[in-house]
């Protein structure tokens, strides 16, 4: 039975999980919402296939940090605010559920970065989660920027 549920686990953690026609959660900062492919604006968030390691132990916190945004999202469809286009042609933009930025959701629960590269906007939300040990902060993790070696 455990097997079973565990290969359950791993089959929808890694599936691009769709809501209708019109969403699909890509990972914890990228979704597609009608067709067009949205990065989100100003954060990073780890890579699916990102691990971390808590007490010893090895976590996947790419899924975790997706997983998390499925469960903000819900059954809701995101509003998004475009800011133009990245090299890789997807639209940047802060999107909203119930008028709740899902980035500022994500770093205040320590599951992104504020990409200071590219955006100031979440450094104190990022100090939040950060004093606070949540999310990945209270593990032993790599920034995804260096986890993909840019």
């Amino acid at each position: 039975m455990k097997k079973n549920l565990w290969i359950f686990f791993i089959f929808f953690a890694t599936y691009n999980i769709s809501f209708a026609d019109n969403l699909k959660i890509i990972d914890g900062d990228t979704i597609i919402l009608n067709g067009e492919k949205i990065r989100f604006l100003g954060i990073d968030a780890p890579e699916l296939k990102q691990t971390c390691i808590k007490n010893d132990q090895e976590v996947e916190c790419g899924v975790s940090a997706r997983m998390l945004l499925v469960k903000k999202i819900g059954n809701n469809i995101p509003k998004c605010i475009s800011e133009g286009k990245d090299i890789y042609k997807r639209t940047l933009a802060e999107c909203f559920v119930n008028g709740k930025s899902l980035s500022k959701f994500l770093i205040r629960n320590g599951y992104a970065f504020a990409y200071r590269k590219y955006s100031k906007k979440f450094i104190k939300d990022e100090e939040i989660a950060k004093t606070k040990k949540i999310g990945m902060w209270s593990m032993i993790f790599q920034y995804p920027w260096d986890f993909r070696g840019n």
